[in-house]
């Protein structure tokens, strides 16, 4: 691990860190980081147990003096998303984050950083082992699987914590203080086909859609950033209107709550349209670049000649699946009609797999309006449904309805002006999942609130943490901790 990060002030918050960063934590595979977390709780002498799903819940008594404040839960989720540059070698599996200082930014070397939400985790590390730190009660609160599920937070039971307000250290951007998240449900479209032995008069093309920026599916779905599969089966439905092209398979993008960076396609066409199909489509690839110049400057597409699939897709469930993946919502469906300028409702198209006589669609679908989150899963379901899918909903989550009363807020929206030179902090909800919806169904009368420093491009390789904003950061935390009410 690079010593120039545990160089870095607050040394307390970015060597903790470091340490987390060298443990593995994939979602859905967090033995190591709970076992982790578990021997850094023993070892500190504190309360530290496990929780039937996989949560760690780590309790540390009142700082000196503070023991008659309102006792309180810290949170964040030790999982991390895990995407990687196309050239990047790395095993998640079994290597820690490779980090460095670029400017005022800790990035990762072609990789997710890791920073959503291990700075949070890593906060609450520093919290925890420090002895000088003014503190009500406070239990640590470190759940599981927050990417892919939130099951940690679903299968957390009440009764457990004992806190009356919790500080969600999940958000990203420092001069907002969270009072209110969107819920999300999983829209999965399957279906078999027959597949057909490739005419003998075919070719073979390899088409590549890659360089696109990515990022996080709910805080940046609204930036008109490039969708992977949506510009691929741009090229296919137009490959096949005008040149008969037919699918072999389909490989795009990777995890529900990732804007996809990458597709690969391979199809065949008639061989004696080859120069005029090369011709055509290349035409079609400098149009799409040109409305995307802006916002996806890396933008790659590539169509080359492969070898001749064996089997293709049948015609009919292709025409079908390419309509569908066209007429299919990505991106902002609506957005709030009470709250300036926030998504209220979103899909992402976040997986197309076609292979071997199956077809898997895979999307995710955020609202902060419980009604029109099930109002769009419905117009997916029914646009997949035309084309003979079976379409299921899974993973629903709620959303965190705004408490604008908030006593929590009311203590942390005068220091955040007097730390920062009168500036009001911007206090709203946002179009990420976070877990205070989950957790305040057992918890209903915890007061909560989220906030956490500047982080961009989480979910992507790209994703950088601010110096500067950790500073900012750290110091408002403390200052929070400091000013607990009293119970």
């Amino acid at each position: 691990m690079s010593t120039e990060i545990r160089a870095l002030e607050p040394n307390a918050l970015w060597n903790k860190f470091a340490d987390l960063n060298a443990v593995p934590r994939p979602s859905k595979k967090e033995e190591r980081i709970i076992r982790f977390m578990k021997d850094f709780g023993a070892n500190l002498g504190l309360e530290t147990f496990e929780d039937e799903v996989g949560n760690v819940i780590i309790r540390k008594p009142a700082a000196k003096g503070m023991e008659d404040r309102k006792p309180i839960v810290m949170q964040s989720h030790l999982d991390m998303v895990h995407q990687k540059n196309n050239d990047t070698v790395f095993d998640f599996d079994t290597q820690g984050i490779e980090m460095h200082v670029v400017d005022d930014w800790v990035k990762a070397k072609g990789t997710t950083l890791g920073a959503d939400n291990g700075l949070g985790v890593a906060t609450i590390m520093a919290v925890l082992e420090s002895e000088t730190i003014e503190h009500p009660a406070l239990e640590a609160l470190f759940t599981i699987d927050e990417e892919t599920g939130m099951t940690g937070a679903m299968g957390l039971k009440g009764g457990i914590l004992k806190g009356e307000i919790l500080l969600n250290l999940d958000t990203e951007e420092d001069d907002e203080i969270g009072v209110g998240c969107a819920g999300g449900v999983d829209v999965t479209a399957t279906r078999t086909y027959k597949e057909e032995e490739t005419p003998e008069f075919k070719i073979g093309y390899k088409i590549t859609v890659k360089g696109l920026q990515g990022g996080h599916s709910g805080m940046q779905i609204h930036e008109g950033l490039g969708n992977a599969n949506k510009i691929m089966n741009r090229l296919l439905f137009d490959g096949f209107e005008n040149y008969g092209l037919r699918i072999s398979e389909i490989d795009g993008g990777s995890l529900r709550n990732a804007i996809p960076r990458e597709s690969n396609a391979i199809v065949a066409i008639d061989s004696v349209n080859e120069s005029t199909f090369e011709s055509e489509i290349n035409q079609l690839v400098d149009v799409i670049k040109k409305e995307f110049k802006t916002m996806e400057p890396d933008l790659g597409i590539e169509i080359s000649r492969t070898e001749m699939p064996d089997k293709i897709m049948d015609l009919g469930v292709q025409e079908g699946f390419t309509r569908a993946l066209y007429a299919a919502c990505n991106g902002v469906y609506r957005m709030s009609a009470d709250i300036k300028d926030l998504v209220e409702t979103s899909n992402n198209i976040a997986r197309v797999i076609v292979k071997d006589g199956h077809i898997k669609i895979g999307c995710l679908t955020r609202s902060s309006v419980e009604s029109s989150k099930l109002d769009l899963a419905n117009t997916l379901r029914a646009t997949f449904e035309l084309t003979g899918c079976e379409v299921e909903f899974s993973g629903d989550y709620p959303g965190w309805a705004p408490n604008m009363d908030s006593d929590i807020l009311k203590v942390m929206v005068p220091i955040y002006e007097r730390l920062n030179d009168g500036e009001k902090p911007h206090v709203a909800a946002c179009h990420a999942g976070l877990e205070c919806g989950i957790l305040g169904k057992n918890y209903p009368d915890m007061d909560m609130i989220s906030f956490g420093p500047n982080i961009k491009g989480a979910h992507s390789p790209d994703e950088r943490a601010q110096i500067s904003s950790a500073q900012k950061y750290w110091k408002f935390v403390l200052e929070i901790l400091k000013h607990i009410p009293k119970a």
